[in-house]
């Protein structure tokens, strides 16, 4: 089993910047007037193909909607070969699970497609069209739980993107997923942020597993303006149960526990002979933070998982994960630097580090860990999250609270963890804001919590480590964000010749550069108030990293 997280302070708690919806009518009420205006010609009360209602009975339209919503929610299929698949015509939380919508997708999720077995798409007979916004509506109101009361999601923000367009977080359409007998793909999304807005959403998602399985790569796939992703374990399936299906607001979590956290897409594939092991029916908690830096467009945000299996018994050692919290650190915004330290006990037992990585909010300044000696003082230093790959001892450190690394070691550090000796984690924040703060969900609100990720034993393993996939070699600054023109450029540790580009959001460059690192300056301030992105690169291929950047006027 994987570990589980001492606190019910979590990295992350329900966070939403998004404004208020203010609609005028729910969002099951938005379903049904789809279902009414597209697919009355062959699922009204008088043709019931398939034997499907979608006009629904009673004496108001709210009965009506809620009568099909009765014919819908949670009921099989009749189609013999979408029952075989274990979905629903409407699974909550699940539009890849849903048969209904998959039978209305035509091409909106292009992996979401029809076996032959399944018949054709709906509308099929040349009835009223269903438009993209309208499947899009179709497709949220699943994915929000399916309810039949409250509105769930902005209408006007749906149609706002299908109909002017918005930043996609997979322009290039979805990842390819594990090929057939490798693993599988999960997908949570998409949501839609406003111009300006931030959300943070939870997820259960079931992974129907027939059997225990073994899992030593888990590829995660996230767009640019994705603040973090995590992904948690229920301890039982009571514990999942106990909450609702589809995305939401809450974090509810009182009996989970972490497998792994990441600030920026990766490709996490485990040392040799390590895996997680995740049980039959296991049931994943998935947390997605998505900030939308534009001033003008809405975003898409979704996030992909692609989960590469293999048998039980297959590694040597299992592969833990913990998620250690600090939640006192009060941080007056004096604009003075303050700095909160806590010794870790937490496993008591003898572990060998893999992963290590810190999390701050905005004010963030420093996260350092030391080994902690016997007597409670500071050891070596083995972490520091303003360095490269938490490598400590940097030439430039820079600490980017947005991209805080993880340090993967190259050798398995043993720790002794005990009430005499272990770690010691320390942050630092400078509060220049108009509040003081505490640990809190928003990016207004502090974190102090650091990741570990670690075996019990390497017995079998080998000690001669490969970084994973998808890290980061260096860490690319830009200052003052936002700017009225003058940007600084700043990549740590690197002296060779990089290229810069600015891209607007069209993604047409605007402006092009080269310089000899680490430090260079560029003046914004003849191009329009917007939202831009900053591309840095060297001439190898070695570094490649993009930052945003808003321009006022």
């Amino acid at each position: 089993m994987i570990s589980r997280i001492l606190s019910l302070c979590l990295f992350s708690l329900s966070a939403v910047l998004v404004p208020n919806l203010l609609l005028a009518q729910s969002s099951m009420m938005e379903v049904y007037s789809i279902f009414q205006t597209s697919c009355m010609p062959c699922h009204s009360n008088a043709q019931q193909e398939a034997g499907l209602d979608l006009e629904g009975t009673g004496l108001t339209a709210n009965l009506k909607a809620l009568n099909v919503a009765q014919n819908l929610v949670g009921v099989a299929p009749t189609t013999a070969s979408a029952h075989a698949r274990g979905e629903a015509r409407i699974f909550p939380g699940r539009p890849d699970k849903s048969f209904l919508f998959k039978k209305i997708n035509n091409g909106l999720d292009p992996i979401l497609t029809l076996d032959t077995e399944d018949g054709q798409g709906m509308p099929a007979y040349g009835g009223p069209a269903i438009t993209n916004n309208e499947r899009e509506v179709i497709r949220q109101w699943i994915q929000y739980g399916a309810k039949t009361t409250g509105t769930w999601f902005d209408r006007d923000l749906i149609d706002d993107y299908y109909t002017n367009g918005g930043i996609q977080s997979f322009p290039d359409g979805p990842p390819p997923p594990p090929a057939a007998g490798e693993g599988f793909q999960v997908h949570m999304g998409p949501f839609y942020l406003p111009k300006g807005g931030e959300v943070e959403y939870y997820q259960k998602y079931g992974l129907d597993l027939p059997e225990d399985v073994e899992v030593n790569r888990i590829e995660i796939l996230i767009g640019n303006d994705s603040h973090h992703f995590i992904i948690y374990d229920f301890d039982s399936q009571s514990y999942a149960d106990a909450i609702p299906a589809g995305l939401r607001l809450n974090a509810d979590h009182s009996g989970i526990g972490l497998v792994a956290a990441v600030q920026y897409a990766q490709d996490l594939v485990l040392p040799e002979n390590t895996a997680f092991h995740w049980e039959a029916g296991l049931t994943l908690d998935l947390n997605s933070h998505y900030i939308n830096y534009s001033g003008i467009l809405p975003l898409q945000a979704e996030a992909y998982l692609n989960i590469y299996t293999q048998p039980m018994g297959t590694a040597k050692q299992e592969m833990y994960s913990t998620l250690l919290v600090n939640p006192n650190i009060p941080i007056p915004n004096n604009n003075t630097l303050i700095t909160h330290s806590q010794n870790i006990t937490y496993p008591s037992t003898e572990v060998f580090l893999w992963g290590m990585m810190g999390h701050t909010h905005k004010y963030g300044k420093s996260y350092k860990a030391y080994h902690r000696m016997p007597g409670g003082q500071k050891g070596d230093m083995i972490y520091d999250g303003a360095c490269p790959n938490g490598v400590p001892g940097c030439v430039s450190p820079w600490f980017d609270y947005q991209h805080i690394p993880m340090r993967y070691f190259e050798e398995f550090y043993p720790v002794k963890i005990n009430s005499q000796s272990g770690l010691i984690h320390e942050a630092s924040w400078i509060n220049d804001g108009p509040n003081s703060v505490n640990f809190g969900p928003t990016s207004n609100d502090e974190m102090m919590v650091l990741i570990m990720m670690y075996v019990t034993d390497t017995t079998g393993l080998t000690t001669d480590l490969d970084l994973p996939n998808g890290v980061a070699p260096g860490i690319l600054n830009v200052s003052p964000n936002p700017t009225t023109g003058q940007v600084n450029i700043n990549v740590p540790d690197i002296e060779e010749w990089l290229t810069l580009k600015v891209y607007d959001v069209t993604g047409k460059v605007v402006f092009q550069t080269s310089f000899q690192g680490p430090t260079n300056c560029i003046d914004l301030s003849a191009y329009n108030s917007s939202m831009y992105f900053i591309r840095v690169s060297d001439l190898h291929g070695l570094f490649n990293q993009v930052e945003r950047v808003i321009l006022l006027e």
